[in-house]
Protein backbone atom coordinates (compact mmCIF):
# COMPACT_ATOMS: atom_id res chain seq x y z
CA UNK A 1 0.00 0.00 0.00
CA UNK A 2 1.21 3.22 -1.11
CA UNK A 3 1.61 6.07 1.22
CA UNK A 4 0.68 9.52 0.20
CA UNK A 5 3.23 12.68 -0.13
CA UNK A 6 0.74 14.35 2.47
CA UNK A 7 0.86 11.66 5.14
CA UNK A 8 4.71 10.88 4.74
CA UNK A 9 4.91 14.91 5.13
CA UNK A 10 3.02 14.38 8.54
CA UNK A 11 5.01 11.26 10.39
CA UNK A 12 7.92 12.74 9.17
CA UNK A 13 7.01 16.03 11.52
CA UNK A 14 4.60 14.41 13.89
CA UNK A 15 5.68 13.63 17.25
CA UNK A 16 2.39 12.58 18.53
CA UNK A 17 1.12 9.65 16.76
CA UNK A 18 2.76 6.12 17.97
CA UNK A 19 4.65 6.09 13.81
CA UNK A 20 5.77 9.57 14.27
CA UNK A 21 7.45 9.04 17.75
CA UNK A 22 8.73 5.61 16.24
CA UNK A 23 10.33 7.51 12.99
CA UNK A 24 11.79 10.52 15.01
CA UNK A 25 13.17 8.58 17.76
CA UNK A 26 14.82 6.22 15.65
CA UNK A 27 16.17 9.24 13.40
CA UNK A 28 17.15 10.98 17.36
CA UNK A 29 18.96 7.47 18.27
CA UNK A 30 20.88 7.08 15.57
CA UNK A 31 22.44 10.61 15.03
CA UNK A 32 23.43 9.70 18.94
CA UNK A 33 25.20 6.39 17.79
CA UNK A 34 26.70 8.66 14.94
CA UNK A 35 28.14 11.04 16.75
CA UNK A 36 29.45 8.08 19.65
CA UNK A 37 31.31 6.27 16.77
CA UNK A 38 33.07 9.81 15.82
CA UNK A 39 34.04 9.21 19.25
CA UNK A 40 35.30 6.10 19.48
CA UNK A 41 37.41 6.04 15.86
CA UNK A 42 39.80 8.48 18.03
CA UNK A 43 40.72 6.13 20.28
CA UNK A 44 43.30 3.10 19.72
CA UNK A 45 41.01 0.74 19.02
CA UNK A 46 41.32 -2.93 16.86
CA UNK A 47 41.47 -2.87 12.85
CA UNK A 48 37.93 -5.31 13.12
CA UNK A 49 36.05 -3.35 15.60
CA UNK A 50 36.82 0.23 13.45
CA UNK A 51 35.93 -1.55 10.61
CA UNK A 52 32.52 -2.23 12.60
CA UNK A 53 32.17 1.44 13.25
CA UNK A 54 32.50 2.55 9.47
CA UNK A 55 30.11 -0.04 8.05
CA UNK A 56 27.32 1.13 10.66
CA UNK A 57 28.50 4.51 10.02
CA UNK A 58 27.95 4.27 6.43
CA UNK A 59 24.43 2.35 6.97
CA UNK A 60 23.58 5.17 9.16
CA UNK A 61 24.84 7.66 6.41
CA UNK A 62 22.45 6.17 3.62
CA UNK A 63 19.33 6.00 5.93
CA UNK A 64 19.91 9.98 6.59
CA UNK A 65 20.28 10.41 2.62
CA UNK A 66 17.41 7.98 1.78
CA UNK A 67 15.63 10.53 4.66
CA UNK A 68 16.42 13.81 3.11
CA UNK A 69 15.01 12.44 -0.44
CA UNK A 70 11.58 11.50 0.99
CA UNK A 71 11.67 14.66 3.16
CA UNK A 72 12.87 16.51 -0.33
CA UNK A 73 9.93 14.36 -2.15
CA UNK A 74 6.92 15.01 0.28
CA UNK A 75 7.42 18.17 1.10
CA UNK A 76 4.95 20.89 -0.71
CA UNK A 77 7.46 23.65 -1.36
CA UNK A 78 10.54 21.94 -2.16
CA UNK A 79 12.21 25.11 -3.15
CA UNK A 80 11.56 26.64 0.43
CA UNK A 81 12.56 23.21 2.24
CA UNK A 82 15.73 23.21 0.35
CA UNK A 83 17.24 26.15 1.92
CA UNK A 84 15.11 25.78 5.11
CA UNK A 85 17.06 25.61 8.35
CA UNK A 86 16.64 22.00 9.69
CA UNK A 87 17.25 20.76 5.68
CA UNK A 88 20.56 22.55 5.41
CA UNK A 89 21.53 20.44 8.78
CA UNK A 90 20.32 17.24 7.38
CA UNK A 91 22.17 18.31 4.04
CA UNK A 92 25.50 18.78 6.45
CA UNK A 93 25.22 15.51 7.56
CA UNK A 94 24.70 13.72 4.61
CA UNK A 95 27.41 15.88 2.25
CA UNK A 96 30.72 13.57 3.43
CA UNK A 97 28.79 10.06 1.86
CA UNK A 98 28.13 11.93 -1.47
CA UNK A 99 31.27 13.38 -1.68
CA UNK A 100 33.56 10.86 0.06
CA UNK A 101 34.52 9.84 -3.24
CA UNK A 102 36.30 13.52 -4.11
CA UNK A 103 39.21 14.61 -2.53
CA UNK A 104 38.15 17.13 -0.32
CA UNK A 105 39.62 16.92 3.30
CA UNK A 106 37.05 19.29 5.07
CA UNK A 107 33.74 17.57 3.82
CA UNK A 108 34.91 14.96 7.20
CA UNK A 109 34.51 18.16 9.33
CA UNK A 110 30.89 18.38 8.53
CA UNK A 111 30.00 14.94 10.07
CA UNK A 112 30.85 16.68 13.55
CA UNK A 113 27.45 18.94 12.57
CA UNK A 114 25.47 15.78 12.92
CA UNK A 115 24.83 15.95 16.32
CA UNK A 116 22.79 19.49 15.36
CA UNK A 117 20.08 17.64 14.14
CA UNK A 118 19.27 16.92 17.24
CA UNK A 119 17.74 20.52 17.66
CA UNK A 120 14.78 19.63 15.70
CA UNK A 121 13.15 17.48 18.47
CA UNK A 122 14.69 19.68 21.23
CA UNK A 123 12.46 22.47 19.80
CA UNK A 124 9.47 20.38 19.89
CA UNK A 125 9.97 19.05 23.40
CA UNK A 126 10.48 15.61 22.19
CA UNK A 127 13.77 13.72 23.43
CA UNK A 128 13.01 15.50 27.41
CA UNK A 129 9.23 14.83 27.49
CA UNK A 130 9.99 13.91 31.01
CA UNK A 131 10.77 16.98 32.11
CA UNK A 132 7.48 18.25 34.03
CA UNK A 133 9.31 21.61 35.35
CA UNK A 134 9.49 24.31 32.04
CA UNK A 135 12.01 26.12 33.81
CA UNK A 136 13.71 22.74 33.87
CA UNK A 137 12.98 22.22 30.21
CA UNK A 138 14.32 26.04 29.49
CA UNK A 139 17.64 24.73 31.79
CA UNK A 140 18.13 21.51 29.62
CA UNK A 141 17.71 22.82 25.59
CA UNK A 142 20.40 25.32 27.36
CA UNK A 143 22.47 22.91 28.42
CA UNK A 144 21.75 20.75 25.42
CA UNK A 145 23.03 23.85 23.08
CA UNK A 146 26.39 24.93 25.08
CA UNK A 147 27.26 20.79 24.79
CA UNK A 148 26.29 20.42 21.46
CA UNK A 149 28.45 23.71 20.51
CA UNK A 150 31.47 22.41 22.58
CA UNK A 151 30.89 18.79 21.06
CA UNK A 152 31.11 20.27 17.47
CA UNK A 153 34.15 22.39 18.55
CA UNK A 154 35.63 19.65 20.00
CA UNK A 155 35.39 17.34 17.15
CA UNK A 156 36.83 20.05 14.13
CA UNK A 157 40.02 21.30 16.67
CA UNK A 158 40.81 16.76 16.25
CA UNK A 159 40.09 16.69 13.13
CA UNK A 160 42.23 19.59 12.34
CA UNK A 161 45.14 19.42 15.20
CA UNK A 162 45.62 15.29 15.32
CA UNK A 163 47.35 15.05 11.96
CA UNK A 164 49.99 17.38 12.88
CA UNK A 165 50.02 17.35 16.74
CA UNK A 166 49.04 13.45 17.69
CA UNK A 167 50.89 13.57 20.99
CA UNK A 168 49.03 16.42 22.21
CA UNK A 169 45.13 15.73 20.79
CA UNK A 170 45.65 12.25 21.36
CA UNK A 171 41.98 11.44 21.38
CA UNK A 172 38.77 13.47 21.87
CA UNK A 173 38.82 13.86 25.23
CA UNK A 174 41.91 16.30 24.85
CA UNK A 175 39.88 17.86 22.23
CA UNK A 176 37.12 18.23 24.54
CA UNK A 177 39.04 18.86 27.88
CA UNK A 178 41.16 22.08 25.19
CA UNK A 179 37.27 22.95 24.11
CA UNK A 180 36.02 23.61 27.61
CA UNK A 181 39.08 25.48 29.05
CA UNK A 182 39.16 27.61 26.45
CA UNK A 183 35.54 28.67 25.77
CA UNK A 184 35.51 29.08 29.92
CA UNK A 185 38.25 31.47 29.02
CA UNK A 186 40.26 29.34 31.94
CA UNK A 187 42.98 29.18 29.18
CA UNK A 188 45.69 26.92 31.14
CA UNK A 189 48.11 26.66 28.51
CA UNK A 190 48.86 22.96 28.85
CA UNK A 191 46.92 21.79 25.43
CA UNK A 192 47.69 24.38 22.15
CA UNK A 193 47.00 24.33 18.80
CA UNK A 194 49.94 24.25 15.86
CA UNK A 195 48.21 24.41 13.01
CA UNK A 196 46.67 27.80 11.41
CA UNK A 197 43.53 25.94 11.29
CA UNK A 198 43.71 25.34 15.19
CA UNK A 199 44.63 28.92 15.60
CA UNK A 200 41.69 29.90 13.78
CA UNK A 201 39.71 27.46 15.20
CA UNK A 202 41.07 28.42 19.33
CA UNK A 203 39.80 32.52 18.26
CA UNK A 204 36.70 31.35 17.47
CA UNK A 205 36.26 29.01 20.77
CA UNK A 206 37.32 32.39 22.31
CA UNK A 207 34.63 34.56 20.97
CA UNK A 208 31.78 32.32 21.21
CA UNK A 209 32.45 31.30 24.68
CA UNK A 210 32.87 35.30 25.74
CA UNK A 211 29.56 36.03 23.57
CA UNK A 212 27.44 32.35 24.08
CA UNK A 213 27.72 31.45 27.38
CA UNK A 214 27.02 34.76 29.12
CA UNK A 215 23.72 35.13 26.58
CA UNK A 216 22.81 31.68 27.40
CA UNK A 217 23.03 32.55 30.99
CA UNK A 218 20.78 35.84 30.39
CA UNK A 219 18.14 34.06 28.36
CA UNK A 220 17.56 31.50 31.35
CA UNK A 221 17.50 34.03 33.67
CA UNK A 222 14.80 36.03 31.26
CA UNK A 223 12.90 33.35 30.89
CA UNK A 224 12.96 32.05 34.45
CA UNK A 225 11.76 35.76 35.56
CA UNK A 226 9.01 35.27 32.42
CA UNK A 227 7.61 32.40 33.55
CA UNK A 228 7.67 33.26 37.22
CA UNK A 229 4.94 35.78 36.37
CA UNK A 230 3.08 32.56 34.78
CA UNK A 231 0.90 30.04 36.08
CA UNK A 232 0.87 26.38 34.97
CA UNK A 233 -2.95 25.73 33.66
CA UNK A 234 -2.74 22.84 30.75
CA UNK A 235 -5.28 24.26 27.42
CA UNK A 236 -7.53 22.00 26.70
CA UNK A 237 -6.90 22.57 23.06
CA UNK A 238 -3.43 22.58 22.15
CA UNK A 239 -2.00 21.74 25.62
CA UNK A 240 0.06 24.69 26.67
CA UNK A 241 0.84 24.60 29.88
CA UNK A 242 1.78 28.29 31.28
CA UNK A 243 -0.62 31.62 30.74
CA UNK A 244 -0.26 34.65 32.00
CA UNK A 245 -1.87 34.97 35.92
CA UNK A 246 -4.99 37.17 34.36
CA UNK A 247 -5.52 35.19 31.42
CA UNK A 248 -8.83 34.22 30.32
CA UNK A 249 -7.97 32.34 26.73
CA UNK A 250 -5.28 30.60 25.25
CA UNK A 251 -2.45 33.00 23.82
CA UNK A 252 -1.83 30.19 21.26
CA UNK A 253 -5.10 28.88 20.12
CA UNK A 254 -7.72 31.10 21.99
CA UNK A 255 -9.53 28.48 23.45
CA UNK A 256 -11.03 29.83 26.98
CA UNK A 257 -8.93 28.67 30.08
CA UNK A 258 -9.96 26.57 33.14
CA UNK A 259 -8.52 28.26 36.01
CA UNK A 260 -7.71 26.25 39.15
CA UNK A 261 -9.71 27.18 42.10
CA UNK A 262 -7.88 29.14 44.72
CA UNK A 263 -5.69 30.90 42.14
Amino acid sequence: MLISREKTEFYLTDLETPTGKLINLTIAALVLISSGIFVAQTYNIPYNVRSQLDFIDTAILVIFAVEYIIRLWSAENKLKYIFSFYAILDLMAILPFFLGAVDISFIRLLRWFRILRLIRFIDQKFLFASVSSEDSLIFVRILFTLFAIIFIYSGLIYQVEHPVNPQVYTTFLDAFYFSVVTMTTVGFGDVTPISEAGRLLTVLMILTGVTLIPWQVGDLIKRLVKNANQVETVCSGCGLAFHDLDAAFCKRCGTKLRIKSGE
